[in-house]
């Protein structure tokens, strides 16, 4: 184990029992920090104090309005993801010649008897496509890094999140670029009830919650004949379902609208599963994309939470319920909450809920208003509220890579840190989406490998980033001064007295003042007072 490697251990078990700590009041940069840390990825140098100057509700008024700000150096960089290029039909016919390819390389394989796979995972269509998954990934890092929309790319991760659809499934490896740019990025920040609909008729859903094989009992689909004529509505999926697929209605209820407790019945989500019948996606070959399949609908009554459904309907009666589900009280509180769990407290001030609430019956599911009032409730702005929140593994690593003014490459490395630390992006496989807690990110394992990243990153060795300290910290050969600095510019002054001792005992023995200033800041960055927001 090299220095630094110990060095990083011996803080971490040092600094693990004062995690906890206290919040005094707020002045205006100390607000400026807070809302940094909230509404954004952390701020990047020198940005507590134009926040500050400009004033901070000045500033979150501007994040809730981000097609007024100028993006122009994220739009330079999304040019380099070719990933962008392509629509779902290009990434289907791509993804089919990988499968092909696959496939061929296991006939090959079993008919020499050879077991071993060929070096870095096959080649032409199969290695494109797994650059194109790195590329999704990394652009998801590179533009929370750099954008200057910090809210708007923060709601858009919420989303992704609580809609959350894992990459690793089948289909869902060419249909989640598309769900992202086409589905939850133009919604992020418009209208609950737009957004549910959305992500109802995305491939991507419909795929990985099954629905696209769910059908009424005794369906079969049209003659290829009527088929034609009706516009392939009748055209047989890629493998024949045989009944209704009860995951989407479990999860639009339990997850996505009303909540575990919203108050609806296991008849509740039969019923809601036969709405949803037909609901269903093209064959990779046709571009994937959704389609209401008529001779797949059950078109009988049905009730969902006391409310009639008449028979004879379609896939109005599906759009209808979406209507329903998005406007209850019940949706209304359970996404509040959540809301107000990722911006104010891990247990969300029930004051904070309320005001969502409100603005969610005022403005009928206004993301932005109900964005607002969480923003301007007291509980946001109370003593107890800063820094009470642990950063997940991509909030950490996007954040101490603005810290340090460094600029991420192209490449899927610094989104690999992200996943070494525990939070692979779209890959969650269960549909309630990675964790938002302190219960489920900070532990000594996961501390140990955030403070060997920021210590890497700090010396320029952190792999898909370039680093320049000069612009953060200036040079100095008093290490208390060191050490006061870099709580400053990268603390914003919350540095505790136990931290800065730990740090100034490490720093005492290192002599050059470029590597002690690297170790500082390293050791800041992976330290308990970064670690919140």
């Amino acid at each position: 184990m090299d220095r630094a490697r110990r060095t990083a251990l011996v803080v971490v078990l040092s600094i693990v029992p004062s995690f906890h700590l206290s919040a005094q009041g707020l002045s205006p940069r100390d607000s400026a920090f807070h809302a940094l840390n909230r509404l954004a990825y952390g701020p990047r140098p020198s940005e507590v104090d134009s926040v500050a100057r400009l004033g901070v509700l000045r500033w979150i008024d501007q994040q809730l309005q981000p097609e007024r700000l100028r993006d122009n150096r994220v739009g330079e960089r999304a040019r380099a993801f070719k990933l962008l290029d392509y629509d779902r039909e290009d990434l289907a016919q791509r993804y089919t010649a990988a499968l092909q390819e696959r496939r061929r390389m296991q006939r090959e394989m079993a008919a020499t008897g050879d077991t071993m796979r060929p070096q870095g995972g096959g080649s032409g269509p199969m290695r494109e496509f797994r650059e194109l998954g790195g590329e999704l990934q990394q652009l998801a890092v590179v533009r929370a890094v750099l954008s200057e929309r910090q809210l708007y790319e923060v709601m858009v991760d919420f989303w992704t999140n609580h809609f959350n659809v894992f990459v690793g499934k089948g289909a869902d490896r060419f249909l989640t670029p598309s769900y992202i740019e086409e589905t939850i990025r133009p919604h992020a920040l418009g209208r609950f009830e737009d957004l549910l609909i959305a992500t109802a008729q995305s491939p991507a859903m419909l795929f990985y919650l099954d629905n696209a094989q769910s059908i009424a009992p005794g369906s079969s689909p049209a003659s290829p004949l009527s088929a034609s004529r009706r516009g392939g509505q009748g055209v047989r999926p890629a493998r024949q379902p045989r009944g209704i697929n009860e995951n989407y209605a479990r999860e639009l209820m339990e997850l996505h609208t009303l909540g575990v407790d919203g108050g609806y019945t296991q008849q509740d989500v039969i019923a809601v599963a036969r709405i949803f019948t037909g609901w269903s996606i093209e064959r990779p070959q046709q571009g994937a994309a959704f389609t209401f399949r008529d001779w797949a609908h059950d078109r009988g009554e049905k009730a969902v939470l006391g409310v009639r459904f008449p028979a004879g309907h379609g896939m109005d009666e599906g759009i209808r319920l979406l209507k329903l589900l998005a406007n209850q009280h019940a949706t209304m509180h359970h996404v509040s909450a959540k809301l107000c769990a990722r911006f104010v407290a891990d247990e969300p001030p029930d004051g904070c809920v309320d005001a969502a609430v409100e603005a969610w019956h005022h403005t009928g599911g206004d993301i932005r208003a109900v964005l607002r009032a969480i923003f301007t409730s007291p509980d946001f702005w109370a003593p107890q509220a800063v820094q009470t929140k642990v950063k997940t593994p991509f909030e950490f690593v996007v954040s101490a890579v603005r810290a340090t003014g460094a600029e991420p490459d192209d490449s899927p490395r610094l989104a690999q840190v992200v996943a070494r630390l525990g939070q692979p992006l779209y890959l969650q496989a269960a549909p309630t989406g990675y964790p938002e807690t302190q219960a489920d990110w900070v532990n000594s394992g996961a501390l140990l490998g955030r403070m060997n990243a920021a210590v890497a990153l700090a010396a320029g060795r952190l792999p898909g980033v370039t680093t320049n300290l000069d612009a953060v910290v200036p040079l100095t050969a008093d290490r208390s001064q060191l050490t006061d600095l870099v709580n400053a510019h990268l603390l914003g002054g919350t540095m505790t007295a136990h931290t800065r001792t730990v740090i100034l005992k490490h720093l005492a023995d290192v002599s050059d003042p470029v590597q002690a200033r690297a170790l500082a800041v390293g050791l800041a960055l992976g330290g308990p007072e970064f670690q919140r927001q």
